[in-house]
């Protein structure tokens, strides 16, 4: 959290609105006593009040149904680089969701699926009644500029609502307007290609209204500018023309795909090109441990958007990153995400992204280190030690989601150049080795050789944006999109088996790894790559490292229940198709 404006605009622009939420795509309306008698008259009748009103959008990001939780660390789960919630399914929850088990009555379904149409509702709001008011057209150009911004930030928060709708659920009822403005609320589903088509056109208006990072008043990153506008456009340009499970129950991209590749190449290079709104920080560690853990703003624009957590332990608008994943304190703490240990030997040893992503310790009580096994390592992105609350015993810490980052920019633009021209031009070569280079420091000879064919290149995009983005909610949705979640879910599962075997390239990793207890920082002795020395080092503790626990917690759990051609979508919510006679329920769910 670095503002309070989410929780001001909660408490104040939802009771502004004084209007009903419509919750999920049933159109069921919650009824709400507003603490105001304000309609929406006097809510958009000045400046202050639209914002606050666009305010109570961005809340519908957050809390336990959002990026909290649910949406960031429940649903990317299971996938090639991180394990959910470990367990057998069979919980009608989290653990059936992450084994893609996910039954139409599973408990975490309806709450996000709500939210997400909430904030749906609360955009359609602003966005019909902002260009409406009279200083919209008459008014200063300085009231004029911020209600074109204010206008661009509603229509870009619902194309994220919507994009979150679609690639969980498929096609979904789509409503372009204030349902009290609707003759028909319950909606049957919309083609999610239209849909995506809207946003694009939305996006696209957005972009002209929204100023660059640095040109906006009072700038902070959880609020959206430019370059979020245009990388929210580039990413749902690539689903759009990515394949997706569709009604026939085929996984298809259109035969028009490249169209959308070059709408998300072009936006990509707009913000690549604005490097002084936008460039990488010189440390990967320093993104999330200086900036997103110290709850302050990254300074170099990497972070082009992030979603502001309010604090204080509310489930609204408040997130669990920290409590839920990661290591534990004191044996406090979830630690329920788990790191594939493919996915840690993944990173070559000097890759310095390898020991921020991934956390193979926990946190005694006199804050020292002790170490896990291999087949128990957390993720690290968003640890509790590099917070201010390690020794918190709340569930709650206040850390922003980042919902895109400048390295995932110049990845989409390497991706998207390489499929369009059937092989990397220099600039995507350029900016792929630009995400690598900072990842080794800096140091070009470290590198290796990028591929310069089609088919090579496009692995190591695909290997690079799991090592650069692991845990950031993007892994499961990139390889859906290209229609590999199937073949590399299996890839992974035997490249285990392989390791538990002690088979090549696994033979000569160590089935102990010794760390040096009573110390604040990791001091492991040896190295993860070579055999466990012959003789225990006097002073340290060993932890069980290559061995048959990997089958047992994670091998034989992993993706168990996947189905190809149904399980890439959730079920609809079981309350949604009850509430609404119109929704039917596809894909085989």
């Amino acid at each position: 959290m670095k503002a309070n404006f989410i929780s001001k605009g909660r408490s104040i622009a939802l009771g502004l609105l004084a209007t009903s939420l419509v919750l999920g795509s049933c159109k069921k309306y919650l009824t709400v006593d507003p603490v105001s008698s304000f309609g929406t008259d006097y809510v958009f009748s000045n400046i202050t009040n639209a914002d606050l009103a666009v305010l109570g959008v961005y809340a519908s990001l957050g809390g336990d149904q959002g990026y909290g939780i649910r949406l960031s660390m429940y649903y990317p789960y299971d996938n090639d680089e991180m394990m959910g919630q470990s367990g057998d399914p069979g919980d009608n929850e989290r653990r059936d969701i992450a084994r893609y088990n996910t039954k139409p009555s599973n408990t975490q379904l309806a709450n996000p699926f709500n939210q997400l149409y909430a904030g749906i509702e609360r955009a359609n709001i602003c966005i019909y009644n902002i260009p409406r008011m009279s200083i919209y057209t008459n008014g200063s150009e300085s009231q004029k500029a911020r209600l074109r911004h204010l206008y661009g930030e509603a229509l870009t928060l619902r194309a994220q609502f919507y994009l979150e709708l679609i690639r969980n659920w498929g096609d979904v009822p789509a409503q372009w307007q204030p349902s009290s403005m609707e003759t028909d609320l319950f909606k049957t589903k919309t083609n999610r290609d239209e849909i995506y088509d809207k946003l694009l056109e939305d996006l696209a208006e957005a972009a002209t209204l929204v100023p660059w990072r640095k040109e906006a008043p009072g700038y902070t990153n959880e609020r959206i500018t430019q370059g979020a506008v245009r990388a929210l456009r580039a990413r749902i340009a690539l689903f759009r023309g990515g394949y997706s499970l569709r009604l026939n129950r085929q996984m298809e991209r259109p035969a028009n795909y490249k169209d959308f590749y070059q709408i998300a190449k072009d936006e990509c290079a707009a913000i690549m090109a604005r490097t002084g709104d936008h460039n990488l920080n010189p440390s990967f560690q320093a993104v999330f441990e200086d900036a997103i853990g110290a709850h302050v703003e990254e300074p170099n624009g990497e972070v082009i958007w992030e979603v502001g957590m309010t604090g204080g332990g509310t489930g609204f608008g408040d997130s669990k990153l920290g409590y839920y994943n990661g290591p534990r304190y004191n044996n406090t703490g979830n630690s329920a995400l788990t790191i594939l240990p493919t996915f840690f030997y993944a990173y070559d040893s000097l890759d310095t992204r390898r020991d921020v992503t991934c956390a193979p310790y926990n946190i005694n009580q006199n804050f020292t280190l002790a170490g896990r096994t291999l087949a128990t390592m957390v993720d690290g992105k968003f640890r509790r030690d590099w917070t201010s609350q390690v020794a918190s015993a709340a569930q709650y810490f206040g850390t922003n989601w980042p919902m895109i980052r400048l390295s995932d920019v110049l990845l989409m633009f390497a991706e998207a150049d390489n499929e369009i021209g059937n092989g990397p031009s220099g600039a995507a070569i350029a900016a792929y080795e630009k995400v690598r280079l900072r990842a080794f420091g800096g140091n070009a000879s470290l590198i290796g050789t990028t591929p310069t064919t089609y088919q090579g290149f496009f692995d190591a995009v695909m290997n690079e944006r799991m090592l650069e983005l692991g845990g950031e909610g993007i892994r499961k949705y990139d390889l859906i999109r290209w229609n590999k979640l199937k073949e590399r879910m299996d890839a992974v599962k035997e490249e285990m088996r392989k390791m538990v075997a002690k088979e090549a390239p696994y033979e000569d990793l160590p089935s102990t790894m010794y760390f040096l207890p009573n110390q604040t920082t990791m001091v492991w002795y040896g190295s993860f790559y070579k055999p466990t020395p012959a003789t225990a080092p006097s002073g340290y503790t060993g932890v069980a490292w290559i061995g048959s626990s990997i089958t047992t917690t994670i091998t034989n759990i992993l993706a168990v229940s996947f189905e190809p051609n149904k399980s890439e979508l959730l079920p609809l919510p079981q309350a949604s198709l009850d509430a609404n006679p119109n929704l039917t329920q596809d894909y085989g769910h």
